[in-house]
C-alpha cells in the first residue's frame, strides 16, 4: 500500500522553509528595496527592445548633448537628454541593463563551478592536493583584483568576453576558500560517515551529501560577487578594456562622456547612477540573504 503522507509532509516541509527564509529575509528593509530594485532592473533588460523608446544606436541629427527636458531641453522626447553623438541615453541604458545583468550572471557562474570544484578537492582530500590547490588561490588573491583582471584582459585582448573570463578568474578564489572551509568543516560529521560506510563514493560524498549543506554561504558569496562583477565591468569598459563602443555597457557610456563632464554631465552621470544603484542593491540583497541563511543571526 502507497504511502501518500511523505510528500505531502515534504511539500509542507519546503513550504515551511521557505516562509521561514522570507520571514527572517523580509525583517530587513534594505534588502527587500534592494530585491525590488533588481526585479525592475530585470524585467528592464528582458523586454528592453519594447521598453526603450528608442534603439541604442540610433542617432539623431542636430539633437547631441541635448540636456533633460527637466535640465532645460527643448525636447520632451528624451527623458534623460542625448549623448555626445545625439543618441537617448535612456535607451542606452535600459539595453546596458542587459548587458550588465548578463556580465554578472554569466562571471558567477563561471566563477563559482571552478570554484567550488576546487574547493571540494582540496577541502575533501587535503595533502598535496590541498596545498597545490590553495597556494595557487593565495598568488591569486596577493593581487589586487582589477589589476589582476586588466592585465588578464591586456593578454587575452581588449573585449566584453575576455573581460568576463578575466573577472571569472579574479573571483573564483572567493568560492574555492569558503567551500574549502565547510568541507573540512562537515566531512567528518555523522551523516558524512553514514554515507562512506554504506558505500558512497569520494564524488557522491562531494557532490550529493556534503555540497548541498554548504550552499547557505555560498549563496551569499554569489550575490556579492555579482555586485562585484558588475563594478569591475564597468571597470574595465571605462579604462577601453572592456566592452567596446558602441556597445551600450555602462562602463563603456561612461569612458565615451567622461571629456564632456563639465559641459554635459548628464551624460556620465546617469550611467554612473545606474551602476551605483544596481551594486548597491544586490548589496543589500546579500545582507538579506545573510540574515536569512545564517542560523546564528537567526537565534540572536
Amino acid at each position: 500500500m502507497t504511502d501518500i503522507s511523505k510528500p505531502v509532509a515534504t511539500k509542507s516541509a519546503r513550504g515551511a522553509a521557505l516562509a521561514e527564509f522570507w520571514h527572517y529575509f523580509s525583517m530587513n528593509r534594505g534588502a527587500v528595496i534592494g530585491l525590488a530594485i533588481v526585479a525592475i532592473f530585470i524585467v528592464l533588460a528582458l523586454f528592453a527592445p519594447w521598453i526603450a523608446p528608442y534603439a541604442p544606436e540610433q542617432q539623431f541629427r542636430g539633437f547631441a548633448r541635448l540636456p533633460p527636458p527637466w535640465l532645460g531641453g527643448a525636447d520632451p522626447r528624451f527623458l534623460l537628454g542625448t549623448d555626445e553623438v545625439g543618441r537617448d541615453i535612456l535607451s542606452r541604458l535600459i539595453h546596458g541593463a542587459r548587458y550588465s545583468l548578463t556580465i554578472g550572471l554569466v562571471v558567477v557562474s563561471i566563477a563559482a563551478t571552478v570554484g567550488i570544484i576546487l574547493g571540494l578537492l582540496a577541502g575533501y582530500f587535503r595533502g598535496w592536493v590541498d596545498v597545490a590547490i590553495m597556494r595557487v588561490m593565495d598568488i591569486i588573491l596577493a593581487f589586487p583584483s582589477l589589476l589582476l583582471a586588466l592585465v588578464l584582459v591586456a593578454i587575452l585582448g581588449p573585449g566584453l568576453l575576455n573581460a568576463m573570463l578575466a573577472i571569472a578568474l579574479v573571483l573564483q578564489p572567493h568560492f574555492a576558500r569558503l567551500v574549502r572551509a565547510s568541507v573540512m568543516a562537515e566531512k567528518n560529521r555523522e551523516y558524512v560517515t553514514s554515507a562512506r560506510m554504506a558505500g558512497a563514493g569520494h564524488f557522491r560524498l562531494m557532490g550529493i551529501t556534503i555540497l548541498p549543506n554548504c550552499l547557505g554561504p555560498l549563496i551569499v558569496q554569489a550575490t556579492l560577487s555579482f555586485s562585484n562583477a558588475i563594478l569591475d565591468a564597468a571597470a574595465l569598459g571605462f579604462l577601453g578594456m572592456g566592452a567596446q563602443p558602441p556597445t551600450p555597457e555602462w562602463g563603456t557610456m561612461l569612458a565615451k562622456g567622461r571629456e564632456f563632464i563639465s559641459s554635459a554631465p548628464w551624460i556620465v552621470t546617469f550611467p554612473g547612477l545606474a551602476i551605483l544603484i544596481t551594486v548597491l542593491a544586490i548589496n543589500l540583497i546579500g545582507d538579506g540573504l545573510r540574515d536569512a541563511l545564517d542560523p546564528k543571526l537567526k537565534r540572536s
